[in-house]
């Protein structure tokens, strides 16, 4: 979605007088979370930080210059031998012995501009610039990783919202049952054909069913904040959740196909791996300490007696070699570190992917359980249905007890309640399921 666009659905939100309600479809409320999560803009930062350090890195291949400016002034035989020398200012008088042991105090402004260029380093940059742009991979790793955490937040917020204003729903229809059982009997009780005890029963059973709501009335506050929380808006956001809790159509997908994708394509499969190439590198450099090091220096350098004369100027060229032969053996330690770390990067790997494929196979039986509990709630609720409309017409012919009405009135919220859970369970596994797989996005099916 265009940067626009997702602006202007966070625009829509927002109202002269406070947060305007708004419909909201789980996609919207995807996009927004990407938008807003500060989860997503802490990972950017995190990316852009690691993209500067590839810069950083590649420094080394160019030459370092520095510029200095400093001012002495002393006595100093050899200082000021020297000075008017660099100066260009050293005469036959200077010569004289008494001049030269104890001269008069002399003023030497230099300017100095120095220049070096590693000409061979045994690779050590080539291994910085490696390492910064692994290290960036794992960046981009972690953000997908991020923005994939955050899809399945909302995604499940989303649910969670939505199942606790089905279930809300559902339980102001059980009270409105109720109360028209508690006038059937009120009725009987009037013409003699019931007694106060089948009164009383239905009250104190209509007391727990608005006892329920209120319970579920809090759920479903705490499950609106929670959303806000995840879309990155004010908890006390309020916007109207239009993508039902209906079951999802999915295609079939064997679990060994799911398993090969998470194991290819889940972020934190590709960190691990770039951990391990991180770690080769780490060894590769660490071995370079016992190549040796070639530089190359130049400077030019202007003294003067008076800041904005004329003085002397020179410059310099130099090659030098530096060549670690011992070091108290801590290049060889370095070596054993990074190989021991090489290996836990191995290690980690192969763990990794034991995960991924453990998560995968957890969200597929959620999955299917979820399925077939849905098949099994919703005939039970079709039955539950019918149970109640015979329970009530027997009831107020006078050929059943109000105590098997009740009971039937019970199990009609209760299956009600399980096709809820069960279809809320499947679209959160469904989701699962992609994230665990490494697909999930914010265009992905499952989100429909």
């Amino acid at each position: 979605m265009p940067k626009k666009s997702i602006l202007s659905l966070i625009a829509t939100f927002l109202g002269l007088s406070g947060w305007a309600q708004d419909a909201i479809s789980l996609k919207d409320a995807v996009h927004i979370g990407l938008s807003g999560n500060k989860a997503i803009a802490v990972s950017a930062a995190s990316n852009d930080a690691a993209a500067s350090r590839i810069a950083e890195a590649k420094s080394g291949f160019l030459p370092k210059v520095d510029y200095s400016e400093s001012w002495t002034r002393s006595d100093n035989p050899v200082f000021v031998f020297g000075a008017l020398l660099t100066q260009h200012q050293f005469t036959e008088q200077n010569f004289a012995i008494g001049p030269l042991n104890r001269p008069d105090f002399l003023n030497n402004f230099q300017s100095l501009v120095t220049a070096d260029q590693t000409l061979y380093d045994a690779g050590k940059t080539k291994h910085a610039v490696r390492s910064a742009k692994l290290s960036k991979e794992l960046s981009e790793a972690e953000t997908k990783r991020t923005a994939m955490d955050v899809i399945a937040t909302v995604s499940r917020s989303y649910y969670d919202a939505q199942l606790s204003a089905d279930q809300l729903s559902a339980t102001d229809q059980a009270s409105r049952s109720v109360e028209a059982d508690l006038e059937r009997a009120e009725v009987r009780l009037s013409a003699g054909m019931a007694t106060d005890a089948d009164v009383l029963s239905i009250r104190v059973h209509l007391a727990g069913v608005r006892e329920e709501r209120i319970r579920r009335s809090a759920d479903l506050d705490v499950a609106r904040a929670s959303l806000n929380d995840a879309l990155g808006l004010p908890l006390d956001a309020v916007h109207r959740l239009i993508t039902v809790l209906a079951p999802l159509a999915l295609q079939q997908t064997t679990l060994a196909e799911y398993e090969e994708t998470g194991a290819a394509s889940r972020p934190e499969a590709h960190e691990a791996r770039l951990a391990k190439q991180l770690a080769a590198t780490a060894v590769s450099d660490s071995r370079s300490n016992y190549l040796p090091q070639v530089n190359l220096h130049g400077a030019f350098e202007a003294d003067r007696q008076q800041f904005a004369s004329l003085g002397g100027a020179n410059w310099l060229v130099s090659i030098g070699l530096k060549w670690n032969l011992f070091n108290g053996f801590a290049d060889k330690s370095k070596i054993e570190e990074s190989q021991l770390a090489l290996r836990r990067t191995s290690a980690e790997q192969e763990r990794a992917d034991s995960a991924i494929r453990l998560q995968v196979r957890r969200a597929w039986a959620e999955l299917r359980a979820a399925e077939q509990r849905i098949e099994s709630a919703r005939a039970a609720q079709a039955e539950a249905e019918e149970s109640l409309r015979i329970s009530q017409n027997r009831y107020e012919a006078g050929l059943s007890t109000v105590t098997d009405l009740l009971r039937v009135e019970t199990a009609l919220l209760e299956t009600k309640t399980r096709y809820l859970a069960a279809v809320h369970d499947q679209r959160v596994a469904a989701t699962m399921l992609e994230f665990a797989a490494g697909t999930l996005t914010a265009d992905s099916e499952v989100l429909n």
